[in-house]
């Protein structure tokens, strides 16, 4: 099993903070402690619950892909209210959006990616894989 290497996250000096973390379902977890850790250096408190969810999501696809190296978990500040939270693989078949119905037991993840973004999310297909994204915003301020 591959050792989950984690880059420090450095939000005032980058804006960015990276992660590689194996296949497995743990992942999840480290990816959701980079999310905390990261959204609060940029002030961003309160978009941590959903970007937990995004996060947890994103990489729970990832990991059941059956790929054998690492995937790619970055957080980036695109604005000072807009995250983007990404997750790299090695599969190339891309996200969608099912309609689950009342009684399965899966399938709604991407729903709830959808909602919580407001549909501002998106996949890129690359030569070794693909890129899932997903864009959160936090509301105006009460000075905006």
């Amino acid at each position: 099993m591959t050792a989950a290497v984690e880059t420090p996250a450095q939000p005032e000096a980058t804006d960015s903070a990276r992660t590689l973390l194996p296949y497995d379902p743990q992942s999840a977890g480290k990816a959701r402690r980079l999310v905390r850790t990261t959204l609060p250096a940029w002030e961003l408190e309160d978009l941590v619950e959903a970007a937990e969810l995004i996060v947890s999501e994103l990489v729970g696809n990832a990991a059941k892909t059956g790929c054998r190296q690492e995937m790619a978990v970055t957080v980036e500040r695109i604005t000072d209210r807009c995250v983007r939270i990404s997750v790299r693989d090695g599969s190339r078949t891309l996200p969608c959006l099912i309609d689950a119905g009342p009684a399965a037991e899966s399938g709604r993840g991407m729903a709830l990616v959808h909602h919580l973004t407001g549909g501002h999310w998106g996949a890129e297909l690359e030569t070794y894989g693909k890129t899932v994204h997903a864009d959160l915003r936090t509301g105006p301020t009460a000075s905006g």
